[in-house]
């Protein structure tokens, strides 16, 4: 319609002009030339007079249409925060139920966490006595279970059995310390250090992402001992940086054959704070996993809550020479929260494990600086990943996916198992990737 407007408007104004040169050329005889003049002058003139009367009406619509809008939108935002309002009060007359409940249910849990406690001491009072009476003879024939706790653990879910436990001690009973630091010696001279893995599944799909490397001492007599019941011995004789040593080896191999089966699964390694004290033998360590770069993003090195705490200036650049070269870190045995996520993400630690016992006691997480509910997304915030351990029941895995848990790892999903002789062969032959082989092929079946 404007378009027909457009063109009345300007045929008008045509006919106007060329009245005007008419009545220039007939009634004033003005020449045909100057008419024509005159003529084209009051066209222009008009239909400049036209676009500006145009250009000044647009204006004015365009600016009741941006009023209008204004007032629709102080309208909407009025709309919005009236909304807000009522769902604030609707959340908080549920929360209040909420509320009341858990404030009934916080003291009970507290008499539970007290009674736990009581009954820890009890049992560490029964066991000191037990020792007593052991050490004058009277208990000859009683394990000795203390000795599997005094000792600091290595292994991020291995929870020995009773008789598993007891074994393991027996390795060493009527044996000095010099003794038994020479057979963990022996041992690492003779290779007898072997890597059982225990897989790390992603939750609740259960596929394996990762495996953790546990290192086992195998005896002369082909008796194996657990790193829990000789560690201890290790760190005070200094044999720790060479047992480390030839694990991280046997890793770096165990990942080559990974890599050949599928790309999607790394490998836990752990590590004590004496190898990367040692100056010759972090050297050596060094070394190697300079040779080692391309494997950077399947290899991560595994320390205890513990040992991080009590690292030094030393410790610490180790720790930044290893990330330089592109390698990342893990920490478990976490016995609580009190830490700072963007402080482990500055060090290049990717990996947090956390015991599933931890993250759902709620008396415990009530003394921690994070709750646990908030970890995994406080976790993720800086780049790390949350991995629950020691899972052994369903019901765990049903509430830590109401944690946000990506990962677990325990008894539920697999023990450690130990790797297959062949996979740690170093000929090009035991290197062959079989295509029908998974990755869980490398475990023995035993």
């Amino acid at each position: 319609m404007r378009r027909i407007s457009a063109i009345f408007i300007a045929v008008c104004m045509m006919l106007i002009a060329a009245s005007i040169g008419a009545v220039l050329y007939l009634g004033f005889k003005f020449d045909a030339s100057t008419s024509a003049i005159v003529a084209l002058a009051a066209l222009t003139g008009m239909a400049l007079f036209n676009t500006v009367g145009n250009r000044l009406r647009d204006r004015g619509d365009l600016g009741d249409q941006i009023a209008d809008l204004s007032r629709g939108t102080a309208d909407l935002a009025r709309q919005v925060g009236e909304i807000s309002r009522r769902l604030n009060a609707v959340e908080n007359k549920i929360a209040s139920p909420a509320n009341r409940a858990r404030a009934g249910a916080d003291p009970l849990a507290a008499e539970i966490g007290e009674l736990g406690g009581l009954v820890k001491q009890i049992a560490q009072t029964v066991a000191g006595h037990a020792a007593a009476l052991q050490k004058q003879g009277a208990l000859r024939a009683a394990p000795v279970a203390p000795l599997a706790e005094s000792v600091r653990p290595v292994e991020g879910t291995l929870a020995l059995s009773e008789n598993t436990a007891v074994a393991a001690v027996e390795h060493f009973r009527g044996l000095s310390r010099e003794s038994i630091a020479d057979l963990i010696s022996r041992a690492a001279e003779s290779n007898r250090v072997d890597l059982y893995l225990q897989p790390i599944v992603t939750l609740p799909q259960r596929k394996v992402r990762y495996y953790e490397a546990m290192s086992r001492l195998r005896t002369e007599d082909g008796d194996i001992i657990p790193a829990v019941d000789f560690i201890d011995v290790a760190e005070s004789v200094g044999l720790m940086p060479k047992v480390d040593n030839l694990a991280v080896f046997r890793c770096v191999q165990v990942v080559r054959r990974l890599l050949l089966k599928s790309r999607d699964v790394g490998l836990f390694c752990n590590l004590s704070a004496a190898t990367l004290n040692d100056a010759l033998m972090f050297r050596q360590l060094l070394d190697f996993m300079d040779a080692n770069r391309v494997l950077a993003s399947s290899l991560m090195f595994e320390f205890t809550q513990e040992a991080y705490r009590n690292f030094g200036a030393i410790e610490h650049e180790s720790l930044a020479a290893l990330a330089e070269r592109g390698f990342r870190f893990s920490m478990d045995h976490v016995t609580d929260l009190h830490m700072e996520p963007k402080e482990l993400a500055d060090r290049a630690f990717r990996f947090l494990k956390v015991p599933a016992k931890l993250l759902l006691n709620k008396v415990a997480g009530a003394h921690n600086d994070i709750d646990p509910e908030d970890l995994a997304d406080l976790l993720a915030r800086s780049g790390i990943d949350l991995i629950a351990e020691r899972v052994e029941t369903e019901t765990t895995v049903v509430d830590l996916l109401d944690y946000d848990v990506r990962f677990g790892q325990g008894f539920l999903f697999s023990p450690p198992r130990p790797v297959r002789a062949e996979a740690l062969q170093g000929t090009a032959e035991s290197a062959k990737p079989d295509m029908d082989e998974s990755p869980g092929a490398l475990l023995a079946t035993g």
